[in-house]
């Protein structure tokens, strides 16, 4: 199932409205994060250590359906922890559908063609597989072997039953530039409708801190990788694509991407939880934004992460003919950072 015409329409249309009314901060891309426990223990993820203390706590259905609501994006995205892991995950991701919101759903595939049973088909819904390179360097990723082989597995499976399927990968310090490639090129030969990309972000909670790449390094990285020439089938749109090579430079809107979790809406953003409220419209404030971004705030220097400039690129390209048709040519608007885990 390819990518559908819909997203672009829908998601065109809400920027249109939005514009419109003349709101300058607005969600994009809800980011729901059902429960944070997950059956891998990466090393660059801070959640499961960030969130080590409520490990045992899961969103229960309705306060899934609810955050969506109170946000009113468009998109959705679940992530985690390991969403596939919530007992009620297929009925989660059923009522966001049936109000005809487009789901993204991030997964490490140890789980996914169990859950493929209970979620059928749609172009509303789509798997979000986390791939950081071919077997030896994807296991080593995630601390175990085997992982690469049921992914694979799990994605040509999903892919020959029609599901939407992507992936997403995350650039660190050390990482081999030819094995990321031959797996882009693995992926697009897939068939898949495209490979996220970012940098790996700083998490405090991360002891080796050495893992994660500088800006300046980032942008030498994917030079090399986002080559166009190697017509690799990358799901970030082209202006964000152009940020990570260094061609273009955005401040940070993670205010379009508001994300709940069991303790309630991160605040500010996706990536820095300084606090956790209970109300949405507390991360649109402007005064709380002019303490977050590049500039601002330290913890934000090297971070050039989807969930804070992918929606930079879209809502910039508003302000810019030129920008918005290269978007609508390159049929790109669809994604904003909706794969942020």
């Amino acid at each position: 199932m390819s990518r559908p015409i819909e997203l672009g329409a829908r998601l065109g249309w809400y920027l249109l409205k939005t514009k419109l009314s003349r709101r300058k901060r607005f969600p994009l891309v809800t980011m729901l994060e059902p429960l944070e426990k997950c059956n891998l223990a990466c090393e660059g993820c801070g959640r499961i250590r960030e969130y080590e203390p409520v490990l045992d706590k899961m969103l229960t259905v309705e306060q899934c359906i609810l955050a969506v609501e109170e946000s009113g994006a468009p998109i959705v995205s679940i992530a985690g922890g390991e969403p596939t892991l919530h007992p009620d995950i297929d009925k989660i991701v059923k009522g966001i559908t049936d109000r005809k919101k487009f789901v993204y759903m991030c997964t490490n595939a140890l789980l996914m063609e169990r859950v493929m049973k209970n979620i059928p088909p749609s172009k509303y819904f789509c798997f979000v597989v986390h791939m950081d390179g071919m077997e030896e360097a994807h296991d080593k990723s995630v601390y175990r072997k085997g992982v690469f082989k049921i992914a694979v597995r799990a994605m040509e499976e999903a892919l020959a039953k029609g599901y939407r399927v992507t992936t997403n990968t995350t650039v660190f310090n050390g990482c081999d530039e030819d094995d990321l490639i031959e797996m882009f090129t693995m992926v697009t030969k897939m068939g898949v409708e495209g490979a996220m990309v970012s940098p790996g972000y700083q998490f405090e909670d991360v002891p080796n801190q050495e893992l994660f790449v500088s800006r300046h390094n980032a942008r030498r990285i994917f030079k090399n990788i986002l080559d166009p020439k190697r017509k690799l089938r990358f799901y970030n749109n082209p202006l964000y694509l152009d940020f990570l090579r260094g061609e273009r430079e955005y401040q940070c809107t993670a205010w379009s991407n508001p994300t709940y979790t069991v303790m309630g809406w991160r605040e500010p953003c996706y990536l820095i939880g300084d606090r956790h409220t209970q109300d949405v419209a507390d991360l649109f404030d402007p005064v709380l934004w002019e303490r977050y971004g590049v500039g601002n705030d330290s913890r934000c220097a090297n971070c050039m992460m989807h969930c804070g400039f992918e929606s930079a690129s879209i809502i910039g390209a508003l302000k810019s003919p030129k920008d918005a048709y290269r978007l609508i040519k390159e049929g790109a608007v669809q994604n904003s950072g909706v794969g942020a885990s």
